[in-house]
């Protein structure tokens, strides 16, 4: 025996004792109309005879003899015992057995479960025959009203009521049906409930186990929108400042979208017929039900790895709100905010806005759109590949042209500069030879000065340098004189150094 959670209790600490595999009841068809008693029919349908049973309508049930009775296998039994049959019979006999025991005004209180304290049955077989009875009678129902006492549970699971003005039930979601919903609900928000109307045997409880939740208009797939946005904001991959341009001619285009929808056909035929050049690459991911968004989220984070494109168009094509809402996960927003190469988001049509759209570098209105606005046409390609050519060639020719005119200017201002250099250092060569002729001995002499100098070549410039009878030369403008120092006294001259 394995202790294990009920998968029907409202809350965590509920708990029951199972075999390790139960195994089915035989059926639970007639089980409540035996316990509390078959419907009420006319007093002329109660004389009537009840209606021969043919044969072999029903394969008798299946029961396996090692397995735990169950509380409908004990009332199978019980009442199979009390219209004088065994188990093995069909729920067919067994049913025209109880009839006629019903009929018959003779018939024993005892005979009926429960009719007499000595007939009895248990709780939990009441509570079980309860939920069968409940579960058999209603089909799953939407349900209208207000979510109170709404409550997560850890496990994942969800407790709450429903009610209005005058009357409530209780609901639980299980966590497998939790995961499909956009937002978690709050109190006080209105809500229709798709669900099972159900009993919790344990506690004998009526509840709804709910299957889908819908908020009155769009509430909540408003308030998870809201709440991603917030989030994606705060961490500023809103911010217009971040967002890329296109590269103007690229060569390699990614394309993440199904490899079966319209989206990839129409994208596919743009680029075509705007440059047969520009190579496009499909990298196929679902777009739309459960695990779309962590294939799209893939698909991203393999071409940011790969980077051998030049852009990136991730989208589909239009469809209803919930279509669309794989493009609104949070972490397929952040990969495609994080994506190392431009991204270009074509989701829907043009009123659809994703948040794919808010944090992508261009947020284009239909995957056909995106095509146009990244591929561009080839012919106009060529048409600016000839202009620019043009351009660089008047360019280059205007570049010589002013070249060679700055040349020429640098030619004529370098000739007259050095000119005017020239000009200014013979005027100060003429100055400073004026002064240094000024300042030389020869012009002295030319002014009719005369220079005495000795044997050796000494200036004699003192009268003890000429002492009497000392021969020495006079320096004059045109050569030298040789002449000697002749007495003060007018004493005889003399002799000449010649001789």
């Amino acid at each position: 025996m394995s202790r294990r959670r009920r998968p029907d209790a409202p809350d965590a600490d509920a708990l029951e004792l199972f075999p390790p595999e139960p195994p089915p009841p035989p059926s639970r068809r007639d089980v409540g109309e035996a316990l509390f008693g078959p419907p009420r029919r006319s007093p002329a349908a109660k004389r009537a005879p009840a209606p021969p049973v043919a044969a072999a309508t029903a394969p008798p049930p299946v029961v396996d003899p090692y397995a735990r009775p169950t509380p409908e296998m004990e009332a199978f039994a019980a009442l199979a015992a009390a219209a004088g049959l065994d188990a093995a019979s069909s729920e067919a006999e067994l049913s025209a057995a109880v009839d006629a025991m019903l009929a018959e005004p003779t018939s024993a209180p005892g005979a009926i479960p429960g009719a007499t304290p000595a007939a009895a049955v248990t709780v939990s077989t009441l509570t079980q025959t309860l939920k069968d009875v409940v579960e058999g009678a209603f089909v799953p129902l939407w349900v209208r009203g207000e979510i109170s006492d709404f409550k997560a549970h850890r496990n994942g699971h969800f407790y709450f009521c429903l009610r209005d003005q005058v009357a409530q039930v209780r609901c639980v979601m299980w966590s497998r049906d939790v995961r499909r919903l956009p937002a978690m609900p709050d109190d006080g928000m209105q809500v229709v409930a798709l669900g099972q109307l159900s009993v919790y045997a344990a506690r004998g409880d009526l509840q709804v186990v709910v299957k889908a939740l819908e908020a009155q208009g769009d509430g909540l797939w408003r308030k998870a929108l809201e709440q991603t946005r917030a989030k994606l904001a705060a961490d500023g991959l809103l911010d217009p400042l971040r967002k890329r341009a296109l590269p103007r001619y690229p060569r390699r285009v990614a394309v993440i979208t199904s490899p079966d929808g319209a989206a990839l056909h129409d994208v596919v035929a743009v680029a075509r017929r705007r440059s047969p050049l520009v190579e496009i690459v499909v990298v196929p991911a679902k777009v739309q039900g459960d695990g779309a968004a962590d294939e799209l989220r893939v698909a991203v984070e393999r071409v940011g790895r790969w980077r051998d494109v030049d852009v990136v168009i991730i989208g589909r094509g239009g469809g209803a709100r919930e279509d669309l809402w794989a493009f609104n996960d949070e972490r397929l927003a952040r990969a495609v905010a994080a994506c190392p190469v431009p991204t270009v988001s074509a989701v829907g049509h043009e009123v659809d806005v994703t948040l794919c759209d808010l944090v992508a570098d261009l947020r284009a209105p239909t995957p056909s759109a995106a095509a146009e606005a990244v591929v561009p046409v080839l012919a106009e390609v060529r048409d600016d590949v000839h202009a620019l050519a043009a351009a660089l060639q008047a360019a280059g020719a205007r570049h010589v042209r002013r070249a060679a005119e700055r040349l020429d200017d640098a030619r004529r201002d370098l000739v007259a500069g050095a000119t005017r250099v020239t000009e200014r250092r013979r005027a100060a060569l003429e100055t400073s030879a004026a002064r240094l002729h000024a300042l030389s001995p020869l012009a002295t002499l030319g002014r009719g000065y005369a220079v005495a100098r000795g044997a050796d070549g000494a200036v004699l410039a003192r009268v003890a340098d000429l002492p009497p009878g000392r021969s020495f030369e006079l320096l004059v403008r045109d050569g030298a004189v040789p002449a000697v120092v002749r007495p003060a006294d007018g004493g005889p001259p003399f002799p000449n150094p010649a001789s």
